[in-house]
């Protein structure tokens, strides 16, 4: 039997608890996620891909079967170049969903073999992501319990805050 591999990408920058939550619980359907970040060179990011390779690592130490990688290109081509079939992806609003359902027919139409598994997050992180996350942390605003510990602090250090 097929191991069943999950490829969750993202630009994570940074990881927050609702990136967490998606993990933790496609841990339950899946035999091993990968968190794959996205080398996007139209984003500028605040944190550097080996910056927020070096906070995913840490936040799932604990975490069997996850592994993290980043990647170029098509999403489609890395999955199959993962042995894996599936792209995971959490939803938070309808219009997550509106961008998810165009982004899961084009990656369809691009390879056939691979599929699109969204889960809804929970709903104490139905509001936050990493866009709000950055915004608050720039303000000196606590983000204190939506991100884990070390990202918090990361966040404070980029931004010149003290601990």
């Amino acid at each position: 039997m097929r191991k069943r591999i999950a490829v969750y990408p993202g630009t994570f920058d940074p990881i927050t608890n609702g990136h967490i939550s998606i993990i933790s619980r496609a841990l339950k359907i899946f035999d091993q996620v990968t968190v794959a970040i996205l080398n996007n060179p139209k984003k500028v990011p605040l944190f550097s891909m080996e910056e927020r390779l070096a906070m995913i690592k840490q936040v799932v130490h604990s975490m069997p079967n996850v592994e993290m990688d980043s990647y170029d290109g098509l999403l489609v081509d890395y999955v199959i170049s993962k042995n894996a079939n599936i792209i995971l992806r959490g939803l938070r609003a309808m219009s997550d969903f509106e961008y998810e359902f165009q982004m899961a027919l084009m990656n369809r139409k691009l390879n056939r073999d691979v599929q699109s598994v969204f889960l809804m997050t929970d709903y104490k992180w139905f509001y936050i992501s990493s866009t709000i996350i950055k915004e608050a942390a720039s303000l000196n605003g606590d983000v204190s319990g939506l991100v884990p510990p070390v990202v918090c602090r990361r966040l404070k250090e980029k931004y010149g805050f003290s601990s």
